[in-house]
């Protein structure tokens, strides 16, 4: 199962990336990507937008690169003697301090921790226990953030840091309920944990009977699980969340082998998850979507929208997840909006390195 899902989440290079296609419906803002050149060829699915000048991806072959100046120039800030791991995830606080995560079995899980630019890194955390695979890292704030794993022992693992990611500590199990046959989480884009206001963060899983989606509101301390009604399977279920404060969320998804088709590919809640509604087929993303954010109201003048992206292309719901429209056919993995007021941007990542900002017109 982890062989088949490490060639999963690389199954992003199945489509090149093409020519954006804008699109504008119902007479809202129009959307389209601008490729910003990397110079690199690696497989970016971690991505941190922290503003629209400011960016960090993360990818294969250990490689990390960075942004101040809106895409039109990429330092590599690649950690020394990392060449041999897949870094997924990314959290960044500002321009020069960042974590990223390297996912795998055993010692491949590890976390790397920068306060100079990527001048240099600090491993913080490396993974001991052969039965762990570290798939994703959100922060609450600057300070308090968590790891999840896959289950060890028939539960999910968490990792949490409460000093901005200088060390860590896998918690206790006694709080999380177990895991369903077969059951893991996608090392996809980042967002299979994703963190809300106070001490709330909910991760998403696929591989078993069904999806789910657990909660917690103290830390990773005590976990709640509720179904999903999307698809799951050995290749499907949830690969991204999305929320807005602590009780609007998008989930999308689908099933990674069949990258064209929305099968069960999105729901809603408006109960901070605890309840999930399946978005119909005719008004879900147009395939299987890999990554999803919210966008910010300064960005798209709105609370309720939200990009999904994947390899078959992009799509765009002004209505919080109810219904979507594809604005681009580019293959992505990743997106993530990040900033404030004039300075808020949104990002894109994905394969054969390409990095893409977004361009909203009026």
């Amino acid at each position: 199962m982890r062989i088949l899902r490490v060639a999963a989440v690389a199954a992003g290079g199945l489509l090149l990336l093409s020519q954006v296609v804008p699109a504008q419906a119902g007479g809202g803002p129009s959307y389209k990507w601008e490729v910003t050149p990397t110079g690199s060829t690696a497989q970016f699915r971690g991505l941190s937008a922290v503003s629209k000048d400011v960016a960090w991806v993360g990818g294969s072959a250990g490689q990390v690169l960075r942004t101040v100046d809106g895409g039109k120039h990429w330092q590599n800030v690649s950690p020394a003697g990392a060449e041999t791991v897949q870094f997924r995830d990314v959290q960044a606080f500002d321009a020069q301090r960042a974590v990223i995560l390297s996912i795998g079995p055993g010692t491949d899980s590890r976390v790397y921790r920068t306060v100079n630019g990527g001048k240099s890194w600090t491993e913080t955390f490396r993974n001991t226990d052969e039965k762990a695979f570290y798939d994703c890292i959100a922060f609450n704030d600057k300070s308090r953030g968590l790891a999840l794993s896959d289950p060890v022992d028939g539960k999910f693992r968490i990792a949490a840091t409460s000093d901005g990611g200088k060390s860590w500590k896998v918690q206790p199990t006694d709080g999380m309920p177990a895991a369903l046959p077969g059951e893991f989480a996608f090392a996809a884009s980042g967002t299979c944990l994703v963190a809300g206001p106070g001490r709330t963060a909910w991760f998403a899983t696929g591989g078993g009977d069904r999806p789910r989606v657990f909660r917690t509101v103290d830390g990773g301390r005590h976990w709640t699980a509720s179904d999903s009604p999307m698809a799951s399977g050995e290749a499907a279920g949830i690969f991204s969340l999305a929320f807005r404060g602590s009780l609007f969320g998008v989930a999308v998804g689908g099933d990674f082998l069949k990258p064209t088709e929305a099968v069960k590919a999105a729901s809603i809640t408006y109960d901070g998850g605890r309840t999930w509604k399946l978005v119909p087929a005719d008004k879900a993303p147009k395939g299987y979507r890999s990554g999803s954010t919210f966008l910010p109201p300064t960005v798209s003048r709105s609370l309720t929208t939200v990009i999904a992206v994947g390899p078959s292309g992009s799509d765009v719901s002004r209505d919080g997840g109810r219904s979507w429209t594809q604005f681009s056919d580019g293959n992505f993995d990743s997106v993530e909006c990040g900033g404030h007021g004039v300075q808020a941007g949104c990002w894109a990542s994905g394969a054969k390195g390409a990095v893409a900002r977004l361009v909203v017109g009026r």
